[in-house]
């Protein structure tokens, strides 16, 4: 009796830069990050191979005072990367702001 092995895998890209990458199957809900260089340097997550879809940086645009913010290697202060389907579906990858006590 002979068996047939499928070997499952998922292909990745990034619609900002050159990323390309297969991999095994996520487990459900899960993203495959990395760091764009189309998008700063921030991190940014990877799509499926041929979504119809846009990603791209949200520059913060309030005023920093003493918290301490992700910056792009632009040296802008940025909040999040978003992705925005074809379908109306989005996520939001959130770079919160951290306060820091006693600084001055």
């Amino acid at each position: 009796m002979s068996a047939v092995i499928i070997e499952a895998y998922t292909d990745w890209e990034c619609p900002n830069c050159h990323f390309r990458e297969r991999t095994r199957p996520l487990p459900p809900n899960a993203s495959r990050m990395h760091p764009c260089p189309g998008l700063h340097g921030l991190t940014a997550p990877a799509v499926r191979a041929g979504s119809d879809c846009k990603v791209y940086a949200v520059e913060r645009m309030d005023y920093l005072r003493d918290e301490e913010q992700r910056t792009g290697e632009d040296g802008k202060p940025y909040m999040s990367v978003i992705t925005e389907r074809a379908d109306g579906t989005n996520d939001a990858h959130v770079f919160p702001g951290v306060a820091v006590w006693g600084k001055r």
